[in-house]
């Protein structure tokens, strides 16, 4: 395309190609009376006369954001069908320019960084505008050093004008919240994007990689690593802060930005407080989370997201490395850029099922059967390929009979719980089943018709493991509120509460004589204790990553534990 290097938009004689990006052209711009400087964004169309208005209504709502840690936009105008908007110039370049694809950053630089770019995106949002395209390329150096956030709404005005390549959309879908990729963009998908770019500050590396489908179907299905596993010297609290703003699910994130700086900052630097002393070992110490910091307490739904009905791209094989840094206020350059638990304490289960959760898992909010999008088929139209999207190959909760009627018959449906089961267990003389929920709750029912059920409301979050004693007569139950509560069966009286983690429980199991507990955590710890009163806990630290499992072996000596460190280490009971 030409260069427009020389020419005049408006008040301003560009003098300096910046770069080029997927939907636009920066340059650097001298005002023809006054001798100022600005950087000048040109947008690749020509729009007509009845698309003018509505390119200078976007424009004039971003113009309207004023902010330190925000570029300011001076001017914006259609020049002979060119629309283009005249910005304040950072000359420090951008953040990608300065820290270069794979560089790890310090904590205190992260949390610097990150408290300015929150700040930004909370004022924003208060506003009621959401950026829509958060990363290094986008966040620009002021003359102080001081962060700029730049292209607001930017994509929004590429979108409405039809602008955006394939090539820009593989470039930002690495940032992406699911429901911004399925074109339902809301406040929480700039959180979820700046949980990227954080990750990948503290890390090194992004979540997931790819082409553009493969990272559609990545933020729609899979979990991502846990920052741990790529750095160990991370603390299992920061780890899932981070990941809570990751969340397929944006009700689970984090209530506002705001919320998700405080979390983070908390993390980093947790008050101090006093530490549970047991015999022979000392529970680490819990972060207590503000109330603001909590996501919404609301149930995990398999079916909240939901693929469109096709999604266009390319036909040739998009890049999966990444694109290459870019000079200030642009996406690529001329050249490239050389590389260089809400912990609260609990002193006795409650009988409210409404309070506040911690800081949930989000990998389990979405089922992996509902979650896998269907990429059933390619077609190819008009010499694109066009990803088919079906959503009646999400699977919807039914039971299908095969003509011989040979199994897969629902004797009954239990319909109890109000949010999504997360674990089931049968008692162990297989006359009762008990459910644990997104709902808070454990329910215990007869299973043969599902009647005479009766529901413990002790916990404060999502109930992620039950498991009966061997002897049927007790459950014990783990959370995301970061306990193990141990109960009759019957009616749920004489409870213990079991706080030696520090962070969610996701595993129980009991020792085959019925006097020992095991939990697994997202501290990354195995905990085994004294199943009547938590004494004696000893504390298993093999693995770098939550505990997903635990398992007894029949005879009682040994146990083996499942984690996201892609391991299962087999030890002895202590």
């Amino acid at each position: 395309m030409p260069d427009r290097v020389g020419q005049s938009l408006g008040n301003y004689r560009l003098t300096r190609l910046l770069g080029r990006g997927g939907f636009a052209e920066v340059y650097l711009a001298e005002h023809k009376r006054l001798g100022t400087q600005a950087a000048i964004k040109v947008l690749y169309t020509h729009i007509s006369e009845s698309e003018e208005e509505t390119f200078l209504a976007e424009a004039r709502t971003i113009a309207h954001l004023e902010h330190p840690h925000i570029v300011r936009i001076l001017d914006f105008d259609v020049q002979e069908g060119t629309p283009f908007l005249v910005m304040s110039y950072a000359s420090n370049g951008t953040l990608r320019q300065r820290h270069p694809k794979d560089t790890r950053l310090p904590i205190p630089l992260v949390l610097d960084y990150f408290k300015q770019i929150a700040s930004a995106l909370q004022y924003a949002h208060d506003e009621k505008v959401i950026h829509r395209d958060i990363k290094p390329e986008n966040i620009l150096l002021g003359r102080h050093n001081e962060l700029l956030l730049s292209d607001f709404g930017i994509a929004l005005i590429a979108q409405s004008s039809r602008l955006q390549s394939t090539q820009e959309v593989v470039g930002t879908a690495a940032y992406m919240s699911p429901e911004q990729l399925q074109g339902r963009p809301r406040l929480a998908s700039d959180q979820y994007a700046l949980a990227v770019v954080v990750y990948e500050w503290l890390t090194g590396d992004r979540p997931f990689h790819g082409t553009f489908v493969e990272l559609y179907s990545q933020h729609l299905s899979v979990f991502p690593p846990s920052l741990r596993s790529k750095v160990s010297t991370l603390s299992p609290e920061l780890d899932q802060v981070i990941l809570t703003a990751l969340a397929k699910d944006p009700s689970q994130r984090f209530a506002s930005v705001k919320a998700f700086a405080t979390a983070f900052e908390q993390a980093i630097s947790p008050p101090s407080l006093p530490t549970r002393a047991s015999q022979g070992n000392t529970a680490p110490t819990p972060i207590i989370l503000p109330k603001e910091a909590v996501p919404p307490s609301a149930p995990l739904l398999s079916t909240t997201i939901t693929p469109p009905d096709a999604i266009p791209v390319k036909s040739n094989p998009l890049p999966s490395t990444p694109l290459p840094a870019e000079s200030a206020h642009t996406d690529h350059p001329p050249t490239p850029t050389p590389s260089s638990a809400n912990q609260q304490q609990i002193t006795s289960p409650t009988t409210s099922s409404k309070q506040i959760s911690p800081l949930p898992r989000q990998g389990r909010s979405i089922s992996r059967r509902s979650a896998i999008i269907g990429l059933t088929t390619l077609t190819i139209v008009g010499g694109g390929a066009w990803i088919l999207l079906s959503q009646s190959s999400l699977y919807q909760g039914r039971t299908t009979q095969s003509s011989s009627n040979q199994g897969g018959i629902i004797t009954y449906t239990y319909k109890g719980h109000s949010g999504t089961v997360t674990s089931v267990a049968w008692s162990p003389d297989g006359k009762r089943i008990a459910s644990g929920s997104a709902d808070n709750t454990v329910q215990v029912w007869n299973a043969a018709d599902g009647g005479s059920s009766f529901t413990y409301e002790g916990h404060s979050g999502t109930v992620n493991a039950v498991a009966w004693s061997p002897d049927s007569k007790r459950i014990a139950s783990g959370s995301y509120d970061g306990t193990v509560q141990v109960w009759h069966a019957s009616d749920g009286s004489s409870p213990f509460t079991y706080k030696g983690h520090s962070a969610s429980v996701y595993a129980v199991i009991w020792s085959p004589d019925g006097k020992w507990l095991a939990s697994g955590s997202y501290d990354g710890t195995v905990q085994v204790w004294h199943a009547s009163d938590g004494s004696s806990p000893f504390t298993y630290t093999g693995h770098t990553a939550t505990v997903n499992a635990v398992a007894w072996s029949p005879d009682g000596k040994l146990i083996a534990s499942g984690s996201d460190d892609t391991t299962v280490q087999v030890w002895k009971a202590p």
